[in-house]
């Protein structure tokens, strides 16, 4: 896919770009070269293939990822106003 010069110039406004005439045929070029791309990864099949987060299996360096504490609940919610299942209550502030 190739852009001409007036594409090339509505892309630029819509994206509030200033483009100097000269570097026109370049930007038309390289946004032709990146459709091309996307195209032909469109075309790749991905049929059975799922999504990952990240492309290596990786695991935390410093530490593994568990509970090293116990379980204070009780003893920090001594020191609140009002307490109810595990909850802290507090003054309705919007009516």
């Amino acid at each position: 896919m190739s852009f001409n010069k007036s594409e090339i110039q509505k892309i630029a406004w819509l994206a509030r770009l200033s483009i100097e005439q000269q570097d026109i045929s370049t930007y038309s070029d390289e946004l032709s070269n990146i459709l091309n791309l996307v195209e032909c990864m469109n075309s790749v099949d991905t049929e059975g293939i799922s999504p990952i987060a990240h492309p290596l299996d990786l695991t935390a360096r410093f530490r593994t990822d568990s509970v090293t504490e116990v379980n204070q609940r009780d003893q920090f919610q001594k020191n609140a106003a009002q307490t109810d299942a595990g909850c802290y209550l507090v003054p309705k502030v919007i009516e």
